[in-house]
């Protein structure tokens, strides 16, 4: 009853367009003068600073930052000239360079949102000017940002590893195979409408096109080469893997491309800092639920009350995904996994499931809640971009929204996919 009531009122918060981090934090701390009295109060502020300072949270600022840097510099030009010369033959170029670049900058920087930002205020316009619709354009747009949940070093992976206790490396590891199927499936789609809609190819594929793209692309490429060799082969943990992140973006755009000064890097620290604030003032007020949670022992409690109905994890699976599904359309995926996990995870882990095969499912409802109004982050930023209107957009958003929707079937019941290469390279 106590969880029901304060989802109501975080939700009533929310209608009333009170800020999701604040809109937490009032109901994390009602719940607590409820529960114990004023005497709780004073712990307010500890408990926030301490839920926002945990050591692994540290590469979330850093991963936004390094997507800030390529944003402000050539990387993110030069790697959507590599993925025009490697995928701009086939038919529908555009989407699939669109795709491809989403891929590479995911490796980077982790954000959908800074994907959305930085690739489709080049993309959407040259697809408008090139015939696609405006709709199509932000639709394929902000289903190819989204691979950033998926792929490492996916921001949301990180939230989940330190609420869970799971390895972070772990949960990159799991993200490999269902974001590369789900990179396929959006391409399948793509190619698909565009031989329905008729929308052109960038000309045939020239090899000595693709050489100098790649040579001009090289040093943008060591930065995912560097970030991820470093954290799969354990030189570094995901969180030095970031910091390493930053300290390349910056040799690359400022020593080796010859493009970045300290009006642009003063750019980048402020686009950072702001991403990071907000993601930030989720963790931190989220932290308030989770430790009233905790004392509380409510996750227990619902994880008995649902086991009581079935015990059967496929069914619950089921269950949560259809709960994640809904929390997707009116939460950001932070404050989905923060809120939401401590709860379910005693439950999850009662029935049988695996932690890490949990935390593909959720990034991969989430990444489906991004595109699902009325939240929708990145799903309006590109709607923002191209000038298109949300709802005719998301009507055309629900064929990639259906390719994101089968492989999160797939990876629910079919745990090997997320977890076979996690058994090859750790044993467990």
């Amino acid at each position: 009853m106590i969880i029901a009531f304060m989802l109501l009122g975080l939700i009533l918060l929310i209608i009333l367009n009170v800020p999701i981090g604040i809109s937490l934090a009032l109901v994390g701390a009602i719940a607590m003068f409820a529960s114990y009295g004023v005497d709780a109060l004073p712990n307010i502020a500890l408990t926030m600073f301490e839920g926002a300072t945990n050591f692994p949270l540290l590469a979330i600022p850093l991963f936004i930052l390094a997507g800030a840097i390529m944003n402000a510099s050539s990387i993110s030009r030069r790697l959507i000239n590599l993925a025009s010369a490697m995928l701009g033959f086939i038919k529908g170029g555009l989407s699939m360079v669109t795709i491809g670049s989403s891929i590479f900058f995911a490796e980077i920087s982790g954000s959908s949102v800074a994907g959305v930002a930085a690739l489709g205020s080049v993309l959407i316009p040259a697809m408008k000017k090139k015939g696609y619709s405006k709709e199509f354009s932000a639709a394929i747009s902000s289903s190819a940002a989204t691979l950033a949940i998926i792929l490492p070093p996916s921001i949301p992976m990180i939230l989940y590893a330190v609420i869970s206790g799971e390895s972070v490396v772990k949960m990159f590891v799991a993200g490999i195979l269902p974001g590369i199927i789900g990179a396929m499936g959006l391409a399948g789609m793509s190619y698909y409408l565009a031989v329905r809609n008729n929308y052109p190819s960038e000309g045939r594929f020239q090899a000595s096109v693709l050489w100098t793209a790649f040579k001009e692309a090289a040093w943008a490429l060591l930065i995912p080469v560097v970030i991820l060799g470093g954290i799969f082969g354990g030189l570094v943990t995901a969180t030095e893997g970031a910091g390493l992140a930053v300290v390349v973006a910056l040799f690359v755009s400022a020593v080796i491309y010859r493009e970045f000064n300290l009006r642009t890097l003063w750019k980048a620290c402020i686009e950072g800092g702001i991403q990071t604030a907000v993601v930030m003032l989720l963790v931190a007020s989220s932290a308030l639920i989770g430790v009233y949670l905790t004392e509380t022992q409510l996750p227990q409690q619902l994880a008995g009350s649902i086991a009581d109905i079935t015990n059967n994890k496929y069914v619950v699976l089921a269950l949560l995904n259809v709960l994640f599904l809904i929390l997707g359309m009116f939460l950001h995926s932070a404050a989905a996994i923060i809120l939401v996990v401590p709860i379910v995870l005693p439950l999850v882990v009662a029935v049988g499931i695996d932690p890490l095969h949990f935390g593909i499912i959720v990034t991969l409802n989430l990444a489906i809640g991004q595109q699902t109004p009325p939240v929708a982050s990145v799903l309006i930023a590109a709607c923002s971009i191209a000038k298109a209107d949300i709802w005719k957009t998301t009507w055309v958003n629900l064929w990639f929204i259906g390719v994101l929707f089968a492989v999160l079937m797939v990876n629910t019941y079919l745990p090997d996919v997320a977890l076979v290469l996690v058994r090859v390279f750790y044993g467990s």
